[in-house]
């Protein structure tokens, strides 16, 4: 076997997340209540919204039950922020992990940024408006491990 056979695609990580919702207006006035985000753009059927150099893809057409286990992590800046405004709106994490399900069942971990492997470059933090954030000496200690963590 040739090594051009055995070479396989490295993955590099996630672009974007498409999430179905029943009505578009009312997802984003939902995420927007929660999330300070920029609207990429918005059809009939689909809104982008940007997330430095990736993005949330929100689509009309929910067809799935509400998700108990499938979700993902949407990583923040500030999780005391999200908290204040789930309290606010009323929303309650599912769990003690900060897990909380939108008006159409997509379930959601909000992940703080200071403390786990994810790394956003300095210059795409910087295109965000954001200023460098720190990362918690755990966080720093995983990634070294990979040999990834910053100088």
């Amino acid at each position: 076997m040739s090594d051009q056979a055995e070479k396989k695609a490295r993955a590099l990580g996630i672009n974007h997340v498409v999430l179905e919702v029943d009505d578009l207006d009312k997802a984003l006035e939902f995420y927007g209540a929660l999330f300070e985000f920029t609207l990429r753009g918005k059809s009939e059927h689909n809104a982008f919204i940007d997330l430095g150099d990736q993005f949330i893809q929100l689509t009309l057409g929910r067809t799935q039950v509400p998700d108990t286990k499938r979700h993902f992590g949407f990583v923040v800046d500030d999780r005391e922020a999200v908290k204040r405004a789930m309290e606010k709106l009323g929303i309650k994490s599912i769990n003690d992990r900060m897990n909380i399900l939108d008006p159409w069942g997509n379930r959601i971990e909000i992940v703080p940024y200071d403390d786990l492997q994810f790394t956003k470059a300095a210059n795409i933090l910087k295109g965000m408006g954001v200023t460098p954030l720190e990362k918690t000496a755990s966080a720093i200690a995983e990634l070294k491990k990979k040999g990834m963590a910053p100088e």
